[in-house]
């Protein structure tokens, strides 16, 4: 009788084991779907959800189309932030970051088409050719392209892109697109093979203690 107590006992303690092992798989695993920043970036008042993104980036274009998605499913605005880790990097952050001084916000996403369909424009193109796209992109919302900036607007420019350099280097942001979350975590895009199951990560780390 004792044995067969014994043996129930130890079934009932396997199963509670696989149980365990079977829920832990089912949250999201540092180092696979997510990882902490090596610096808190709380400091630079990011939105709880941040897209670190580069206009040159091809990835960060197809990327547009899920962010309405991912927007849905977490509830929560992607607010976007212009990486600087290279030179063509930090040029197309000046024209990222000249129509966010304006706007005082991300632009719409007929903008940022816009934007990723002037910036990257074929090998074939001319400076000259990319100018007129990128200034039209403006002017045709009754902004001030890159180029027809005076010196204030330069200056408050410069703290705009200074903000993002630091928010590069100090998050060590070296891909993109790459999702940021409440400024300590970031979100491993390959790690999941679905918008839903990067959602799923997103919404774990919204809730996790800041």
């Amino acid at each position: 009788m004792l044995k067969t107590i014994s043996k129930g006992f130890a079934v009932i303690a396997a199963m509670m084991a696989l149980s365990a092992c079977d829920s832990g798989n089912t949250q999201p695993q540092q180092g696979k779907q997510y990882e902490v920043l090596p610096v808190s970036l709380e400091e630079y008042d990011l939105a709880p959800l941040t897209e670190a993104f580069a206009l040159t980036c091809g990835h960060c274009r197809s990327m547009e189309e899920f962010v309405p998605q991912i927007e849905s499913l977490t509830e929560q605005s992607v607010e976007k932030m212009h990486v600087t880790f290279n030179e063509s990097a930090q040029v197309s952050a000046i024209i990222f970051y000249t129509a966010v001084m304006q706007l005082e916000s991300t632009p719409d996403k007929a903008f940022m088409a816009d934007l990723f369909a002037a910036v990257q424009m074929g090998p074939d193109a001319t400076a000259e050719e990319r100018q007129i796209a990128v200034e039209k992109a403006f002017e045709s919302r009754n902004l001030i392209s890159p180029y027809h900036l005076d010196e204030a607007q330069q200056k408050t420019l410069f703290e705009y892109i200074t903000k993002a350099e630091a928010i590069t280097t100090r998050g060590q942001i070296n891909s993109v697109p790459a999702f940021i979350v409440n400024g300590k975590y970031q979100v491993i895009t390959g790690g999941h093979d679905s918008v839903e199951a990067m959602a799923e990560t997103i919404n774990y780390l919204l809730k996790q203690p800041k």
